[in-house]
């Protein structure tokens, strides 16, 4: 007897695969331009590489874990990461306006330190129950 799982991939599902390939692109760009960005965001080289480490792992485990985990947790984990990101950035903005040379590296320990709590609360997670619905394929 054959069992055939359907594997629906909805809007939400394409949308956390998105989220994890973004941090995956920010994680080479960091990566590879470690040192011009670096210069330009007022931060050490090496705080760029190890950003791009973090970013490269949470986005791979964020995209790994897009079956096993209910969209509910990754539509919440989403939300309150993009929130960091978006307060991070200007918290970063406005002490860059000050004079401060500090905000670039606000930015960048939140894009260390965010993707790797993200990574760990996704993997903490609940396993998503399968509704069961299987189909024999003898009809």
């Amino acid at each position: 007897m054959t069992q055939v799982v359907a594997s629906r991939v909805t809007r939400q599902t394409a949308g956390a695969i998105a989220d994890g390939a973004f941090k995956v692109v920010l994680a080479a760009v960091c990566i590879a331009g470690a040192a011009p960005l670096g210069r330009l965001l007022g931060t050490p080289t090496w705080l760029m590489v190890v950003s791009g480490v973090a970013l490269l792992i949470g986005g791979g485990i964020e995209i790994g874990y897009t079956r096993s985990r209910s969209m509910r947790t990754y539509t919440q984990l989403m939300i309150a990461y993009d929130s960091g990101w978006v307060l991070t950035a200007l918290a970063g903005l406005l002490m860059a306006r000050q004079g401060s040379t500090a905000g670039g590296e606000v930015w960048m320990g939140y894009q260390t330190a965010a993707p790797i709590l993200f990574a760990a609360l996704l993997i903490a997670a609940a396993p998503m129950r399968t509704s069961g619905v299987q189909r024999d394929a003898s009809g």
